[in-house]
């Protein structure tokens, strides 16, 4: 409705029509005198809530004489600019009730309304005419399904959608036109716009709705209530204040056509008269029905005023019906008594709803303090379970590793049975290479290819030799650092046995670092479970000393309730001994009385004497045992109050205790953290660790493949050998040093053999280590992604928290505005309204020097003059 006030192209349709009015004004005749007030309240929870004067909290509705309802005791004010019908405006604004929902965060909670009353006065002809402007904001229909309203929100929505649903039952009551009761009563709102909706207006309404699917129904709805709106059609006039002269006037002329109605009707008695008694009436002498009358202004004042000065002669046919001047005056008074006794209930009600209100503030107030506790106690119990749950992980994790520990067991037996396997294949493979062995001892005729295959397959086993050492060192940098790099001679022609003893060397070297970081991790594994253990056994002791210091604490209870107790009866004894000293005062005085007038009486004064050492005796026995008493409790007191030094001691020691176990907690904490930074170390570890596993994959998958092209090349020379020792069964034999040089290079080859063997085994076994530790790891991994999983879910609850805890703030933000507000009004107190009076032709000067600038703007209107508006679109087309 406001929009962005002073700017052009954003304002909304208020500052449009205050311009507009304005402009209008200073447009007019200079012989024309206006007065503007302006009024500004909302509807809030179904009660009129004044945003001038807080206040002012719920007003009630009433009417007028002419029966046009307004708002009684709403603050106006008297403004002579636009500049101060915004100041009044932003002011109002500051004070409407707005939350947050889930569809929009300025929600509105309440209908306002800004009423703009207008008076002109012509200077010339005292002429007077008034008029009303409503602009109303109505708050939008809610679903409480998409809005996530919930407590005072959803009270809000409530009663929002109440009042819409009767102004939509109004104007369908009005549209359909048939309809004899039009339900204006069931919402102030309603009865607020009873004249705007179905009298003496023009009423212009503006729907917003959302293109939107997921808003579907609701579009559909308010176009609905729009369409129905539009069928609605008022009858308006003119409100116009007559001037004496006026008045008189019309009297006259009212008194004038009351004279021809009255000699019409004299005529027509007599025709009547003269048709009673038998003549006929010829047509000439006929009174004509046909002459023109003028129509009855349908002002009800001046009909009144003619009936009361004119008062119609009874005639023997015809019967009236009028009342007399007392009896109206009587009617009247009747009339004004009983709207007064309206009035006077009015303000009844409203001190009993301010009262209610103030009842209803307090029963918040107690309702917040009891929902903190709440709260608290929730938070407690909160951090209870969480503890509990944290101890049930820590068991579910002890019981995790026991079971990882027994699958490393079965995984190590089935490892050894596959080692076990793979040995008795080897020493078969052994025993057919010493057959074959055997067979090359009898070849002597390819002693020179033997040799050039030889050089040859040894020139391959050095290639690989070389890369498998490269590929090596690769995997010792990976999992030890770059200080253990594997020097590879560029000789091809070395001592191949060196090359093999450097890289069993290196081997065990990568062995022995994979073992000790296998300790490392099972030492740290035993540490965060004795650490774990210490901080259970450190939380109970905290409970117990929690159980003790509540203990001692009722126990002080208790101890102080027992000295009041002997302290009231201290009071009553003392009191008691009191009123004994009083009478005992008052008996001596009577003796003295007594002793003087009885000199003559001898008799009575013994009995006196007698009476008077008798009261002294029980007055000694009563100050005794009185005496006793208060010693006793005096003993009493003391031993309590030694009771309470003791118990105060001890709850010193306990604090002193619990600020001990607290900061222990703390260094747990600490260690905790440390051990979870050192987790994060063992899993970039691990992260090396497998991706060495996958190079050691790959070797293994390398070494295995040229095995493979060994294995052919040996059955491919033994078939060859086989062939030509069959062509060479007669040839000669060759001389014995060939043969020795044969079996020392064979000889050579079954020893790198055995090495590579040996090289693949212990392989295969760091393989199998690394896969035992490897389920281990996964279970810490998946653990770690459950603590994620869970501080994500915590920090969801925080967040909701958090938006809850920002509701209550901003609530408790209006709440104490609204106090300080109503407590500087109330500081302020009512100030009367001085009218600001508008001279048309002149515009507003401004602070500077200047003069606004009229900027012509259509606008909607109400019970504002024909002539007016015929102006307005005059200046508009010529705009």
């Amino acid at each position: 409705m406001e929009g962005v006030i002073g700017d052009q192209m954003k304002q909304g349709i208020i500052p449009r029509i205050v311009n507009d009015i304005f402009n209008h004004i200073y447009a007019m005749e200079e012989n024309l005198e206006f007065h503007i007030k302006v009024s500004y309240f909302e509807i809030y929870m179904d009660k009129i809530r004044d945003l001038l004067d807080v206040s002012k909290v719920n007003l009630s509705v009433h009417e007028d004489k002419n029966r046009v309802p307004f708002v009684k005791g709403a603050t106006e004010r008297f403004v002579s600019s636009p500049e101060e019908v915004f100041e009044v405006i932003e002011e109002g604004k500051a004070n409407r009730h707005i939350a947050v929902t889930n569809m929009n965060e300025h929600s509105s909670r309440s209908h306002s309304v800004f009423l703009i009353n207008v008076k002109q006065e012509n200077l010339e002809n005292e002429k007077k005419l008034s008029g009303k402007l409503y602009l109303v904001d109505l708050a939008g229909s809610e679903k409480v399904s998409k809005t996530g309203a919930e407590g005072t929100v959803l009270d809000e929505a409530k009663n929002i959608n109440k009042s819409l649903s009767a102004l939509g039952n109004v104007i369908s009551a009005l549209a359909d036109g048939n309809k004899t009761h039009i339900p204006y009563r069931d919402s102030k709102l309603t009865r607020i716009l009873q004249e705007s909706l179905g009298g003496n207006a023009r009423t212009t309404i503006i729907i917003c709705c959302s293109p939107a699917s997921f808003n579907e129904s609701e579009t559909k709805s308010t176009l609905d209530f729009g369409r129905r709106a539009k069928t609605i059609k008022n009858v308006v006039t003119v409100n116009e204040e007559l001037t004496a002269e006026e008045w008189k006037r019309r009297y006259e002329k009212e008194k004038e056509k009351v004279g021809r109605l009255k000699g019409k009707l004299e005529k027509l008695e007599t025709e009547l008269n003269r048709w009673r008694g038998g003549e006929t009436v010829n047509p000439e002498e006929q009174v004509n029905f046909q002459e023109p009358v003028e129509a009855v202004t349908p002002v009800t004042s001046t009909t009144e005023i003619i009936k009361q000065a004119l008062p119609v002669p009874a005639s023997p046919g015809i019967m009236l019906g009028s009342l007399s001047n007392e009896e109206r005056q009587k009617l009247e008074e009747e009339r004004e008594r009983l709207y007064l006794q309206l009035d006077d209930k009015d303000e009844e009600i409203n001190q009993q709803s301010q009262y209610i209100e103030k009842l209803k503030e307090q029963m918040l107030e107690q309702e917040e303090l009891i929902a903190s506790t709440r709260r608290d106690y929730e938070l407690l119990q909160q951090e209870m379970i969480r503890i509990t749950q944290e101890n049930e992980s820590a068991k579910e994790e002890v019981k995790e590793v026991l079971q990882a520990l027994e699958e490393l067991a079965v995984n190590y037996d089935q490892k050894s049975q596959e080692a076990d396997t793979k040995s008795k294949e080897n020493e078969s493979l052994t025993e057919e290479l010493l057959s074959k062995q055997s067979a090359l001892n009898s070849t002597s005729v390819e002693l020179q290819q033997l040799k050039d295959m030889s050089t040859h397959q040894r020139k391959r086993i050095t290639e690989m030799l070389t890369n498998l050492l490269k590929d090596l060192s690769g995997i010792g940098v990976a999992i030890g650092g770059g200080d253990n790099e594997i020097k590879v001679s560029a000789d091809s022609n070395g001592k191949l046995e060196e090359e093999f003893t450097v890289a069993r060397l290196y081997i065990s070297k990568m062995k022995s670092e994979v073992k000790n970081l296998v300790q490392r991790c099972q030492g740290l594994e035993t540490h965060q479970v004795d650490s774990n253990k210490k901080i259970s056994e450190y939380e109970k002791d905290l409970a117990e000393c929690r159980l003790l210091v509540s203990q001692h604490e009722a126990r002080m209870k208790s101890l102080q309730e027992s000295m009041r107790e002997t302290e009231n009866k201290k009071r009553t004894l003392e009191e008691k001994l009191d009123l004994l000293r009083e009478e005992c005062a008052k008996m001596k005085a009577a003796e003295q009385v007594h002793a003087a007038s009885s000199k003559e009486k001898a008799e009575e004064r013994k009995n006196e004497a007698t009476m008077r050492v008798a009261l002294e005796q029980q007055m000694d026995q009563l100050r005794d045992t009185y005496q006793k008493q208060i010693a006793q409790l005096r003993d009493e007191i003391a031993e309590k109050q030694e009771l309470i030094n003791t118990v105060k001691d001890e709850n010193q020691k306990y604090t002193l205790a619990h600020q001990q176990l607290q900061q222990d907690y703390e260094k747990l904490k600490q260690e905790e953290m440390e051990k979870s930074n050192k987790l994060q170390e063992l899993m970039l570890t691990v992260e090396r660790r497998e991706q060495a596993r996958k190079d050691l994959k790959g070797l293994e998958d390398t070494v295995a493949k040229e095995l493979q092209t060994l294995h052919n090349l040996r059955k491919l020379f033994v078939q060859d050998l086989q062939a030509r020792i069959k062509k060479s069964v007669n040839a000669e034999d060759e001389d014995d040093g060939g043969s020795l040089a044969q079996k020392q290079k064979i000889s050579f080859l079954e020893n790198n053999l055995d090495q590579l063997t040996k090289v693949h085994k212990q392989l295969v076994r760091d393989n199998a280590d690394l896969r035992c530790e490897l389920p281990k790891l996964e279970k810490r991994l998946r653990a770690t992604m459950e603590r994620v999983k869970a501080l994500e879910t915590a920090l969801k609850e925080a967040k909701e928290g958090a938006m809850r805890d920002r509701k209550r703030y901003q609530y408790e933000v209006d709440r104490i505005k609204e106090a300080v507000r109503q407590k500087n009004l109330a500081r302020r107190g009512p100030s009367a309204q001085i009218a600001k009076p508008i001279r048309a032709g002149q515009h507003h000067v401004l602070s500077g020097g200047g003069q606004a600038r009229p900027t012509p703007i259509i606008s909607p209107s109400k019970n504002i003059s024909d002539e007016e508006m015929r102006k307005r679109k005059a200046i508009s087309n010529e705009s």
